[in-house]
Protein backbone atom coordinates (compact mmCIF):
# COMPACT_ATOMS: atom_id res chain seq x y z
CA UNK A 1 0.00 0.00 0.00
CA UNK A 2 1.50 3.81 -1.03
CA UNK A 3 2.57 5.76 2.08
CA UNK A 4 2.28 9.21 0.21
CA UNK A 5 3.45 10.74 -2.98
CA UNK A 6 7.16 12.04 -3.49
CA UNK A 7 8.38 14.11 -6.25
CA UNK A 8 12.49 14.08 -7.33
CA UNK A 9 13.65 17.04 -8.89
CA UNK A 10 17.36 16.22 -9.94
CA UNK A 11 19.72 16.44 -13.00
CA UNK A 12 21.81 13.66 -12.10
CA UNK A 13 19.62 10.64 -13.78
CA UNK A 14 21.74 8.37 -11.71
CA UNK A 15 20.38 9.86 -7.96
CA UNK A 16 17.22 9.99 -9.05
CA UNK A 17 17.15 6.47 -9.89
CA UNK A 18 18.21 5.26 -6.60
CA UNK A 19 15.83 7.85 -4.72
CA UNK A 20 13.12 6.01 -6.73
CA UNK A 21 14.30 2.40 -5.95
CA UNK A 22 14.71 2.53 -2.44
CA UNK A 23 11.76 5.01 -1.50
CA UNK A 24 9.49 2.72 -3.87
CA UNK A 25 10.79 -0.42 -1.88
CA UNK A 26 9.45 1.33 1.02
CA UNK A 27 5.79 1.71 -0.25
CA UNK A 28 5.73 5.41 -1.58
CA UNK A 29 4.81 6.76 -4.90
CA UNK A 30 7.73 8.03 -6.58
CA UNK A 31 8.03 10.25 -9.40
CA UNK A 32 11.31 11.98 -10.98
CA UNK A 33 11.88 15.14 -13.26
CA UNK A 34 15.49 16.59 -14.21
CA UNK A 35 14.08 20.26 -14.52
CA UNK A 36 12.59 22.81 -11.77
CA UNK A 37 10.27 24.11 -14.68
CA UNK A 38 9.16 19.78 -15.16
CA UNK A 39 8.59 19.96 -11.04
CA UNK A 40 6.26 22.93 -10.79
CA UNK A 41 4.11 21.48 -13.70
CA UNK A 42 3.74 18.08 -11.56
CA UNK A 43 3.15 20.12 -8.81
CA UNK A 44 0.58 22.46 -10.91
CA UNK A 45 -1.20 18.93 -11.33
CA UNK A 46 -1.15 16.71 -8.93
CA UNK A 47 -0.85 16.54 -4.69
CA UNK A 48 2.71 15.43 -3.60
CA UNK A 49 3.96 15.01 0.02
CA UNK A 50 7.45 15.35 -0.12
CA UNK A 51 9.76 17.27 -2.83
CA UNK A 52 13.23 16.58 -2.74
CA UNK A 53 14.84 19.14 -4.72
CA UNK A 54 19.11 19.32 -5.68
CA UNK A 55 20.16 23.17 -5.33
CA UNK A 56 22.15 23.26 -8.48
CA UNK A 57 20.04 22.59 -11.55
CA UNK A 58 20.48 24.03 -14.90
CA UNK A 59 17.76 26.71 -15.61
CA UNK A 60 15.75 27.22 -13.01
CA UNK A 61 17.13 26.75 -9.83
CA UNK A 62 16.29 24.33 -6.69
CA UNK A 63 16.04 27.39 -4.27
CA UNK A 64 13.65 29.05 -6.66
CA UNK A 65 11.38 25.55 -7.16
CA UNK A 66 11.17 25.56 -3.26
CA UNK A 67 9.88 29.46 -3.35
CA UNK A 68 7.20 28.51 -5.89
CA UNK A 69 6.44 25.00 -4.30
CA UNK A 70 5.38 26.37 -0.33
CA UNK A 71 3.01 28.61 -2.46
CA UNK A 72 1.61 26.23 -4.75
CA UNK A 73 1.28 22.98 -2.13
CA UNK A 74 1.86 24.68 1.39
CA UNK A 75 1.65 21.41 3.06
CA UNK A 76 4.28 19.92 0.90
CA UNK A 77 7.54 19.39 3.24
CA UNK A 78 10.70 19.79 1.15
CA UNK A 79 13.44 18.63 1.60
CA UNK A 80 17.13 20.05 -0.43
CA UNK A 81 20.55 17.74 -1.91
CA UNK A 82 23.47 19.09 -2.71
CA UNK A 83 27.01 18.09 -3.86
CA UNK A 84 28.17 21.90 -2.62
CA UNK A 85 26.83 22.55 0.68
CA UNK A 86 27.18 25.92 2.47
CA UNK A 87 25.96 27.55 4.98
CA UNK A 88 24.65 30.18 3.29
CA UNK A 89 22.38 27.69 1.16
CA UNK A 90 21.61 25.91 4.30
CA UNK A 91 19.92 29.08 6.14
CA UNK A 92 18.08 30.96 3.33
CA UNK A 93 16.69 26.73 2.69
CA UNK A 94 15.64 26.64 6.17
CA UNK A 95 14.47 30.19 6.09
CA UNK A 96 12.38 29.43 2.79
CA UNK A 97 10.80 26.59 4.26
CA UNK A 98 12.81 23.36 3.64
CA UNK A 99 12.38 20.29 6.03
CA UNK A 100 16.03 19.28 5.33
CA UNK A 101 19.22 20.01 3.81
CA UNK A 102 20.96 17.40 2.75
CA UNK A 103 24.76 16.47 2.06
CA UNK A 104 25.90 14.79 -1.28
CA UNK A 105 26.47 11.63 -0.77
CA UNK A 106 24.15 10.06 1.45
CA UNK A 107 23.32 6.36 1.94
CA UNK A 108 19.87 5.14 0.91
CA UNK A 109 18.72 4.49 4.25
CA UNK A 110 19.61 7.98 5.39
CA UNK A 111 17.47 9.48 2.90
CA UNK A 112 14.86 6.75 4.14
CA UNK A 113 14.81 7.82 7.73
CA UNK A 114 14.43 11.22 6.56
CA UNK A 115 11.06 10.13 4.68
CA UNK A 116 10.23 8.11 7.43
CA UNK A 117 10.28 11.30 9.59
CA UNK A 118 8.25 13.46 7.54
CA UNK A 119 5.17 11.37 7.12
CA UNK A 120 5.81 9.78 10.63
CA UNK A 121 5.73 12.88 12.65
CA UNK A 122 2.07 13.61 12.04
CA UNK A 123 1.41 13.07 15.26
CA UNK A 124 3.25 15.35 17.84
CA UNK A 125 4.81 13.65 20.54
CA UNK A 126 7.41 14.64 22.75
CA UNK A 127 9.77 11.53 22.96
CA UNK A 128 12.16 11.05 26.05
CA UNK A 129 15.07 10.73 23.63
CA UNK A 130 14.20 14.27 22.85
CA UNK A 131 14.05 15.36 26.05
CA UNK A 132 17.26 13.82 27.26
CA UNK A 133 19.30 15.47 23.61
CA UNK A 134 17.49 19.01 24.59
CA UNK A 135 16.71 19.17 28.00
CA UNK A 136 19.31 22.11 28.45
CA UNK A 137 17.84 23.90 25.62
CA UNK A 138 13.89 23.75 25.87
CA UNK A 139 12.11 24.92 28.59
CA UNK A 140 8.65 23.02 30.45
CA UNK A 141 6.01 26.49 30.69
CA UNK A 142 5.39 25.43 34.78
CA UNK A 143 9.01 26.20 35.24
CA UNK A 144 9.13 29.33 36.92
CA UNK A 145 6.38 32.86 35.49
CA UNK A 146 6.85 33.54 32.14
CA UNK A 147 6.28 36.97 31.37
CA UNK A 148 5.72 38.04 28.20
CA UNK A 149 6.40 40.71 25.86
CA UNK A 150 5.56 41.82 21.99
CA UNK A 151 6.03 39.02 19.14
CA UNK A 152 5.75 36.69 21.80
CA UNK A 153 8.70 37.64 23.89
CA UNK A 154 9.40 36.36 26.95
CA UNK A 155 11.91 36.52 30.28
CA UNK A 156 11.87 34.39 33.23
CA UNK A 157 13.77 34.57 36.08
CA UNK A 158 16.60 32.11 37.09
CA UNK A 159 18.85 31.58 40.05
CA UNK A 160 22.10 33.80 40.97
CA UNK A 161 19.82 37.37 39.15
CA UNK A 162 20.06 35.18 35.77
CA UNK A 163 17.08 36.18 33.34
CA UNK A 164 16.72 33.93 30.33
CA UNK A 165 14.78 35.65 27.22
CA UNK A 166 13.14 33.58 24.44
CA UNK A 167 9.85 33.75 22.21
CA UNK A 168 7.00 31.88 22.19
CA UNK A 169 7.46 29.89 18.63
CA UNK A 170 4.07 27.54 18.80
CA UNK A 171 1.75 29.53 17.04
CA UNK A 172 4.56 29.51 13.86
CA UNK A 173 5.59 25.60 14.24
CA UNK A 174 1.56 24.79 14.58
CA UNK A 175 0.59 27.03 11.58
CA UNK A 176 3.48 25.33 9.56
CA UNK A 177 5.69 28.13 9.57
CA UNK A 178 9.56 26.83 9.43
CA UNK A 179 11.61 29.21 11.82
CA UNK A 180 15.30 30.10 11.61
CA UNK A 181 16.13 32.11 14.28
CA UNK A 182 19.65 34.40 13.74
CA UNK A 183 20.90 36.07 16.06
CA UNK A 184 22.08 40.19 15.92
CA UNK A 185 25.44 41.22 16.52
CA UNK A 186 28.38 40.15 18.97
CA UNK A 187 27.08 42.97 21.17
CA UNK A 188 28.06 42.16 25.37
CA UNK A 189 25.02 43.88 26.71
CA UNK A 190 21.81 45.77 24.77
CA UNK A 191 19.55 48.33 25.77
CA UNK A 192 15.56 47.36 26.36
CA UNK A 193 14.12 47.27 23.02
CA UNK A 194 17.00 46.73 20.97
CA UNK A 195 17.24 43.62 18.33
CA UNK A 196 18.77 40.72 19.46
CA UNK A 197 17.68 38.05 17.30
CA UNK A 198 15.60 37.79 14.17
CA UNK A 199 12.75 35.35 12.90
CA UNK A 200 13.10 33.94 9.38
CA UNK A 201 9.55 32.27 8.35
CA UNK A 202 8.86 30.24 5.53
CA UNK A 203 6.61 33.17 4.05
CA UNK A 204 9.32 34.96 3.89
CA UNK A 205 8.57 37.16 6.72
CA UNK A 206 11.42 38.69 8.98
CA UNK A 207 10.14 39.22 13.00
CA UNK A 208 12.93 41.53 14.78
CA UNK A 209 13.01 40.26 18.28
CA UNK A 210 13.57 43.26 20.97
CA UNK A 211 14.82 42.66 24.30
CA UNK A 212 12.13 43.15 27.28
CA UNK A 213 15.08 44.68 29.33
CA UNK A 214 18.38 46.39 29.56
CA UNK A 215 20.67 43.61 30.16
CA UNK A 216 24.48 41.78 30.14
CA UNK A 217 24.80 39.07 27.79
CA UNK A 218 25.57 36.22 29.68
CA UNK A 219 25.02 33.51 26.64
CA UNK A 220 22.96 32.32 23.76
CA UNK A 221 21.30 29.30 23.23
CA UNK A 222 23.58 27.90 20.42
CA UNK A 223 21.39 25.01 19.81
CA UNK A 224 18.05 27.02 19.14
CA UNK A 225 18.11 26.11 15.37
CA UNK A 226 19.02 22.40 16.11
CA UNK A 227 15.96 22.21 18.55
CA UNK A 228 13.60 24.19 15.76
CA UNK A 229 14.97 21.88 12.86
CA UNK A 230 14.07 18.84 15.36
CA UNK A 231 10.44 19.93 16.68
CA UNK A 232 7.43 18.22 15.04
CA UNK A 233 3.87 19.82 15.18
CA UNK A 234 3.27 17.80 18.45
CA UNK A 235 5.97 18.71 20.78
CA UNK A 236 5.12 22.26 21.69
CA UNK A 237 1.64 20.46 22.75
CA UNK A 238 3.34 19.23 25.76
CA UNK A 239 3.70 22.92 26.53
CA UNK A 240 8.24 23.19 26.13
CA UNK A 241 9.38 26.68 24.83
CA UNK A 242 13.01 27.83 23.68
CA UNK A 243 14.89 30.14 25.23
CA UNK A 244 17.12 32.37 22.98
CA UNK A 245 19.49 34.07 25.55
CA UNK A 246 20.64 34.24 29.35
CA UNK A 247 21.34 37.95 30.65
CA UNK A 248 22.15 39.36 33.37
CA UNK A 249 19.31 42.96 33.95
CA UNK A 250 21.21 45.93 34.25
CA UNK A 251 19.84 49.03 36.38
CA UNK A 252 19.08 52.18 34.05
Amino acid sequence: MEKGNILILDDDSMITMTLKRILSAEGFSVNGVAKGEDALKHLAKDEFHLLVSDIRLPGMGGMEVLKEARVMQPATDVVMITGYPTLEDARESIRLGAFEYVEKPFTPDFIVNIAKKIFEQKGWVLRQAYINEFKDYIVPLRENPHIYYKEGVWARPLEQGVWEIGCDLRDYIASGEMVYVDYVGSADAFKAGDVFARLYLSTGRTIELGSPMSAELREFNIKANDVIASLSKEHYTEGWLIWLARVFPMEV
